[in-house]
């Protein structure tokens, strides 16, 4: 992106305080703040807490603390997405008028699914279109509860700064989604939609677990008439066994290696060494990576986090 354009880039960090940030995290967050600063654009904090009953005490405060020991900073205060439930209803409102979603009394645990990120593990099965025939009016009549799906006539496809063209098909990939929860909360799917565009975000970055997500929100942010980000999905960090990132793997928890007496700078070397930024792993301050962002750099591969790179990165 040509520094002309970089007065209208806007990007964002969207962490959740459902549990501890962890490396993996921490790398997909540089890559937002990198390409950010890069451009001279502009970059928004946003706390995803709609998910309440998952929650850690303490999650949002320490998150705030990582994003400080990291080194990378955001532009104007955080947003906390559970503050902005009356911009998720009137969306939710405008879509009903539009026909766009239907009252859904399915499973209550299909339901409950829906409510956080899908990450591509967790994609349900396709919805076989039970409820479909219903009228958004149909839901004044209903006596049990209900959440409200999304009817998906077709799967945009979208070009990614990583991924290059992107096709899906929707209807293969868990069919109309929910976008209203039956506990009268929103879905993450109408959120981040109707977040984004609040705070004029230009573009989105985050896992490639989350590829499946983007065809939706193209979907909803069109039938609301909102401009969507441009997005870039990038390879997620997985643990010897090819899983996700968790505490059986070691604790990679920021916090625990700031405890540790960690150097940030070895923490940050590290990461840009495993996207591919630079090519030895050695240490390096947020800062001084600005200038070497690049998505071209971008190892495609997801990296494989080992016992050895742990043990190296606590080494006194």
């Amino acid at each position: 992106m040509s520094r002309l354009m970089s007065h209208h880039f806007r990007s964002r960090l969207a962490p959740s305080p459902t549990g501890a940030q962890h490396l993996g995290n921490a790398r997909t967050y540089l890559l937002a703040w990198l390409e950010a600063r890069s451009v001279g654009g502009e970059i928004v904090l946003r706390i995803e807490d709609i998910d309440h009953w998952r929650n850690v005490p303490g999650a949002k405060e320490q998150l705030l603390a990582d994003f400080r020991w990291l080194g990378l900073d955001w532009d104007g205060e955080p947003v906390v997405q559970s503050q902005r439930l009356e911009a998720h209803r009137e969306a939710l409102n405008a879509l009903k008028r539009r026909e766009q979603i239907y009252p859904c009394t399915c499973s209550r645990s299909d339901i409950q699914n829906a409510a956080s990120a899908p990450h591509a593990e967790h994609e349900p099965p396709t919805y076989p279109g039970t409820c479909s025939g219903r009228s958004a009016r149909d839901a004044e009549s209903l006596t049990v509860p209900y959440a409200w799906r999304f009817r998906v006539d077709d799967t945009p496809a979208f070009d990614d700064a990583v991924c290059g063209r992107v096709e899906l098909d929707l209807k293969l990939a868990g069919g109309d989604f929910v976008v209203w929860r039956s506990a009268d909360t929103p879905a993450y799917q109408l959120a981040v939609v109707v977040d984004d565009a609040a705070a004029g975000i230009t573009r989105v970055v985050r896992g490639d677990d989350l590829l499946t997500s983007t065809p939706r929100q193209l979907l909803i942010a069109r039938a609301l008439g909102l401009a969507p980000p441009s997005y870039a999905h990038v390879p997620m960090v997985l643990g010897e066994n090819a899983q996700r990132l968790a505490k059986r793997h070691g604790d990679t928890r920021l916090a625990s290696l700031a405890s540790a007496g960690v150097p940030v700078e070895r923490v940050i070397g590290f990461l840009a060494w495993s996207c591919g930024l630079i090519e030895r792993n050695e240490p390096t301050a947020a800062t001084e990576l600005i200038p070497h962002f690049s998505w071209s750099k971008l190892k495609r591969q997801p990296f494989t986090f080992t016992a050895k790179h742990l043990r190296e990165l606590m080494a006194g």
